[in-house]
């Protein structure tokens, strides 16, 4: 290891546990190491194994032990039950995440004395829960004395892959232990985890990271971002963030089209203990993941939910009401003009709906490579209720260094003029242009008396 903190590369084997890691500077001088390791290999092994030879070992907690017992066995029996479980198929100690049993072992003295003694939690599990698990070995005879073919094996299952046991391994099958020296007997499965355990409740930000430039970051999304593990996020939206990130913290970049694969991955991190920064543009909220995520954070069980917290940004209609000076000083409306998730028969009742209401109405999405029309059917039903005349200003790349601002009319509005980086603000029947500035007036007397408060 101390070649390894001079600056030297590094041999790794990973088995099990989370790759994330593998994302930092430090791991960037590890490479995956040669199958047979030259001799004198300096390497580092991460698994669930008692691996021996390697320079250095991590032991991701991924090990879950099935434990079924006698009634007050005590717990040397256990203990013995368990090393000798895990020597069975050469497994670490220092890999085991907890113990798993049913849920009439939950006052069971032995059992949690033994959980203490190694800090390890317990889970417990119903009858009903462990019998609809497949197992390799269950008996009949444990059936109609607990209502469950099998305790060890299916209840290390259900810690490892959740109530179902799905996408867990059972490593080693369930062995028996009797004891010699002291009362009772037990006996003892181990299954392997897809996701490290997490003793630490994590976190999962939504982070809105305004229209680009850092000094329109809120302070509240600046906090979050600071207080992250890990940041996930469409490539893009991180790199403007970029130089805020420390070099502890992870980076995760997604690909646009993928948000439900984001959504995932950031909560899956979330609830393995890390508190993660789920990043969107403009804000979060506003067609950013915040819905998304949190109809993904909903259907975890409610013990299992890690905390969540949505951070505002500025949205790109902020920022283009800040730029044009006043243009939403009355009723206005948001649409987007993509039918990927919405159909546009909904969408074009939403445009009739802001042209007969005068709303004035931010358009986003106006316009992508597949998608050239949406815009000019958008046109037409808005002229049904304003002027050709109306103002709309074009509000592309708010806050980044390509900004530009067109003001142009509603008669005059063609969809060359735009694409997906465009926000489309269309004034109502009363709102002016004038100079650089559009206005829509709220209502206030000609003489224009301040509103006091």
């Amino acid at each position: 290891m101390k070649a390894f903190a001079q600056g030297q590369r590094m041999a790794l084997v990973q088995e099990s546990g989370s790759t994330s890691w593998r994302t930092t500077a430090a791991a960037a001088r590890l490479q995956a190491a040669k199958d047979p390791l030259p001799p004198g290999e300096t390497w580092l092994y991460v698994g669930h194994r008692a691996a021996t030879g390697a320079t250095a070992h991590w032991h991701p907690p991924v090990l879950w032990l099935g434990l079924g017992c006698e009634r007050h066995t005590h717990p040397a029996v256990l203990e013995a039950v368990v090393e000798k479980s895990l020597a069975s198929v050469h497994l670490a100690a220092a890999a085991v995440a907890g113990v798993a049993s049913l849920d009439r072992k939950g006052d069971e003295p032995g059992l949690l004395a033994l959980c203490q003694q190694r800090q390890w939690p317990l889970k417990v599990f119903t009858a009903a829960q462990l019998a609809a698990i497949p197992v390799p070995n269950g008996s009949p005879v444990v059936a109609r004395q607990v209502g469950t073919p099998s305790v060890a094996e299916a209840a290390a299952l259900a810690a490892a892959g959740g109530a179902a046991g799905t996408g867990a391994q059972l490593l080693a099958p369930k062995i028996v232990a009797h004891g010699e020296r002291a009362s009772g007997a037990a006996t003892c499965a181990v299954a392997l985890a897809t996701t490290p355990w997490a003793p630490n409740r994590g976190g999962l930000d939504l982070v809105g990271s305004g229209p680009g430039a850092l000094d329109q970051l809120t302070p509240a999304a600046r906090s979050a971002l600071a207080a992250a593990t890990t940041w996930v996020g469409y490539g893009p939206y991180l790199d403007r963030l970029e130089t805020l990130r420390a070099p502890h913290q992870l980076r995760l970049d997604g690909v646009l089209g993928k948000e439900q694969e984001r959504c995932a991955t950031a909560l899956a991190m979330a609830c393995q203990g890390q508190r993660v920064a789920l990043v969107s543009s403009g804000d979060s909220g506003i067609y950013g993941l915040a819905g998304l995520a949190l109809a993904c954070w909903l259907d975890l069980p409610e013990q299992e939910r890690p905390d969540f917290a949505v951070h505002p940004g500025i949205s790109a209609l902020q920022m283009a009401a800040a730029r044009l000076g006043g243009p939403l000083m009355n009723d206005f409306c948001v649409i987007s003009l993509s039918d990927k998730l919405t159909p546009w028969a909904t969408i074009q009742q939403r445009l009739h709906a802001a042209a007969l209401g005068d709303f004035v109405v931010a358009l986003y999405n106006p316009r992508s490579q597949e998608r050239v029309w949406q815009l000019q059917e958008a046109r037409r039903i808005l002229l049904t209720g304003r002027s050709s005349s109306t103002p709309v200003a074009l509000c592309r790349q708010l806050a980044r260094p390509e900004e530009h601002i067109t003001l142009t009319s509603l008669g005059a509005l063609e969809s060359n003029m735009v694409d997906m980086l465009t926000l489309v603000l269309v004034g109502n029947s009363r709102t002016q242009c004038r100079g650089s500035w559009l206005m829509t007036p709220r209502g206030y007397a000609m003489d224009r008396t301040v509103e006091s408060g």
